[in-house]
């Protein structure tokens, strides 16, 4: 059981004798069990459960799942690996592992199909994840590793561009005072030894941030940059980035005629407005 969940405003269901019905974590899980138990394959049930989930965030023991970062960006292998927990007996430890950890799924389902069961709005904050987190991360990868290699490649002399941090060099500031405006857009504080689930948000915010101070084709560069290390580091991995297609032209429809602080608050995990 949770220890506390926080659900989002504005919840929605589809009406069932005039009323407005909000499933609890505890039904999604039960209904998602009995659809294994009565024939579903796990996959279709788990995004089925994904698709009627309702809570944004949840204490469970010690440790905190955050599944929407900023009423924005959906975590949805997060929320998977939440609900997969519920069912240990009825999934093969070895595809819940290939998920959870390489993002393979068990079943060849297209991308159109894959949004259609998540729904519209999940689908769209699951797109801010992925350009707000996933490819940020590999914006900051890519460039940390640019910096080592000017390091490196320096035979003597100084080169004051070589001692700038990642942050300095993509953000424009050092961590401490990034972590300071984070502190006065957010009121979160963030200190030395930061929780992976508070990591994710600050990087989201970062991601806003280096949208609204950098010019078009700055962001285009940078964009182009995380893609390619992404991709990368998928090709390591997996043949197939699964849940979405990421490329410079769907990031330039998404976020190329406003900043992403227009708000894309969709009613994400709470019905499909």
């Amino acid at each position: 059981m949770s220890a506390y969940t926080t659900d989002l405003p504005h919840l929605e269901e589809e009406p069932l004798g005039g009323e407005t019905l909000l499933p609890a974590p505890e039904e999604v899980v039960f209904r998602m069990r009995q659809a294994i138990l009565d024939g579903e394959h796990w996959f279709e049930a788990l995004l089925d459960g994904i698709a009627r989930w309702r809570t944004a965030e949840e204490q469970i023991g010690s440790r905190r799942f955050q599944y929407l970062i900023h009423g924005e960006a959906f975590d949805w292998l997060l929320l998977a690996e939440r609900l997969l927990d519920e069912a240990p007996d009825l999934v093969p430890p070895a595809e819940r592992e290939a998920l959870l950890w390489e993002n393979r799924w068990p079943l060849d389902i297209e991308d159109h199909e894959f949004a259609a069961r998540m729904g519209r709005a999940k689908y769209s904050a699951h797109l801010n994840f992925l350009y707000g987190v996933l490819v940020e991360e590999a914006l900051q990868l890519s460039v940390e590793e640019e910096i080592h290699k000017e390091g490196r490649s320096r035979a003597w002399g100084t080169d004051l561009r070589a001692d700038e941090t990642m942050f300095q060099r993509v953000y424009g500031h050092p961590r401490e005072e990034l972590f300071a405006l984070y502190y006065e857009s957010t009121g979160q504080m963030l200190r030395q030894d930061v929780p992976y689930a508070d990591w994710k948000a600050f990087t989201y915010w970062l991601f806003k941030f280096r949208l609204k101070r950098q010019d078009k084709a700055r962001v285009a560069s940078d964009t182009r940059k995380g893609l390619a290390q992404l991709t990368l580091m998928e090709m390591q991995v997996s043949s197939r980035r699964k849940g979405a297609h990421l490329d410079e032209a769907g990031f330039a429809e998404r976020y190329g005629n406003e900043s992403p602080a227009r708000e894309r608050r969709a009613p994400v995990l709470a019905g499909e407005a």
